[in-house]
């Protein structure tokens, strides 16, 4: 019976697994070894400014570890997503930790990198062919949207890793690309049932998130059959049941039925979960649609301006009791400095906001708990132009807000408490998501470029 036995090292290079856990995943002959290396899940920044979310030394870590198994046994390895949001830059980055490493354990390898960044220009083209269209919520996305992005990344599908596999690649170092990509690409190659694969796929790309309870990340092994895929922990300390392997479907998913590809859609609506033991989960039943037109989803970022931040707390009970119309005055109050002290023309060049932790911080409107506690923090924040301009309004605000009023209260009162001196904390630049659209490229390959290099 035809199978392919994945080794998904862990959810997200740089967070780290287990080496035993590898060692004895090892010993069960992976096909492969994969792992994700970004997400949008910490926000625009990675993406806008192009720094990274672990350090080079967590990703050497986990890299090294990856690279010396994998040429032990004469398997890829494969490492979607480079760096966190998959620009160009990125993936150069990480291509060099592999030259590092591959230089100090004298490993020999072909690698190949898949650069995932979409010029300028060729987007402009796109979008006058009606070949860009939004997504759900999209944002307004024009040629301007495009000139002031720091990056947009194309979001690339298994046929930018196929082409790398089959062009004898032993290392496959990709920008932005799905999750499920990573795994996808050799199991379609080989002619496995794409309903399988995907499935699989889904499930492995978060490494141990898929346990009845992950404590730490790690591993994560499957082997994928025609008509159904096993999943199975190698770390003895963990268990898969029916039902962490069904509620994957839904991590990072708008539906546990449905998962959006490139290539198609995969559908878990009839999927069946057995349990074959204690630790491990037999997964059968899905199905995989092939979309009409080939279509590759975009991510952008841009600068909305430069943050400070101040961070502060109120116990005060009556101040409590009224936090609502407080805050609404203060608010008011501080804007009127700002405005007297810059001229009618600053609003335009500033924002201010609040978050009340202990009163919806986390849900907004949707949250159902009205209580609120013997005490809130307060995070006041100014984004504007330049990072001077965003501290000195928020010097101003924090003043006015640690002496502003309540009627019940005479005199000059404190009103706030500040854990640090000095309270504003300038936070650099701050960055936003542009865009949320799929442009159909003439090919599957035409957005990416593949570079290979023998090390």
């Amino acid at each position: 019976m035809k199978e392919i036995r994945i080794l998904s090292a862990t959810g997200i290079l740089g967070s780290g697994f287990r080496e035993a856990t590898l060692q004895r995943a090892m010993t069960l002959k992976p096909d492969f070894i994969g792992a994700d290396s970004g997400s949008t899940d910490p926000g625009p920044y990675y993406l806008g400014s192009g720094e990274t979310l672990f350090s080079d030394s967590a990703y050497k870590r986990d890299l090294r570890l990856m690279l010396l198994a994998g040429r032990a046994a004469n398997v890829p390895v494969i490492i979607g997503s480079a760096c966190t949001a998959g620009t160009d830059a990125q993936v150069g980055r990480l291509v060099g930790i592999a030259r590092d490493i591959a230089r100090e354990e004298k490993l020999s390898f072909k690698l190949a990198a898949v650069r995932c960044e979409q010029d300028k220009a060729y987007l402009k083209r796109k979008l006058r062919e009606g070949k860009i269209t939004p997504l759900a919520n999209a944002p307004v996305f024009d040629e301007a949207v495009i000139d002031r992005s720091t990056h947009i990344v194309g979001m690339a599908g298994i046929e930018p890793f196929v082409e790398a596999l089959e062009n004898g690649a032993d290392v496959v170092i990709a920008g932005r690309s799905s999750d499920t990509s990573i795994f996808s690409a050799m199991p379609v190659m080989r002619g496995l049932n794409p309903a399988t694969v995907w499935h699989a796929a889904k499930i492995l790309e978060c490494g141990a998130a898929c346990v009845v309870e992950r404590k730490y990340p790690d591993c994560m092994f499957a082997t994928i059959r025609d008509d159904h895929f096993i999943v199975d922990p190698p770390n003895p300390d963990y268990r898969c049941d029916p039902a962490s392997i069904a509620s994957h479907n839904l991590y990072e998913n708008s539906t546990p039925y449905e998962l959006v590809e490139p290539s198609g859609v995969l559908n878990t609506v009839a999927a069946k979960y057995e349990a074959i033991s204690d630790r491990a989960v037999k997964v059968s039943g899905s199905t995989f649609k092939h979309a009409p037109r080939y279509t590759i989803k975009l991510e952008g970022a841009e600068l909305a301006g430069y943050q400070s931040i101040i961070i502060g707390s109120v116990r005060d009970p009556i101040i409590l009791r009224q936090l609502d119309s407080w805050l609404a005055g203060l608010m008011t109050a501080a804007r009127d400095r700002v405005t007297a002290v810059y001229g009618a023309g600053i609003d335009d060049k500033y924002k201010l906001d609040v978050r009340v932790f202990g009163k919806n911080a986390t849900m907004g409107v949707l949250e159902p708990e009205t209580a609120i506690g013997h005490e809130v923090g307060l995070l006041f924040q100014v984004t504007a132009d330049t990072q001077e301009r965003a501290t000195a309004i928020v010097k101003s605000v924090s003043h006015i807000a640690v002496h502003y009023p309540v009627p019940e209260w005479t005199g000059l009162i404190t009103s706030i408490a500040y854990p640090y001196s000095p309270a504003e904390i300038p936070r650099g630049a701050s960055y936003r998501f542009n865009v949320n659209h799929v442009v159909e490229p003439a090919t599957p390959l035409e957005m990416f470029r593949i570079e290979y290099e023998r090390l």
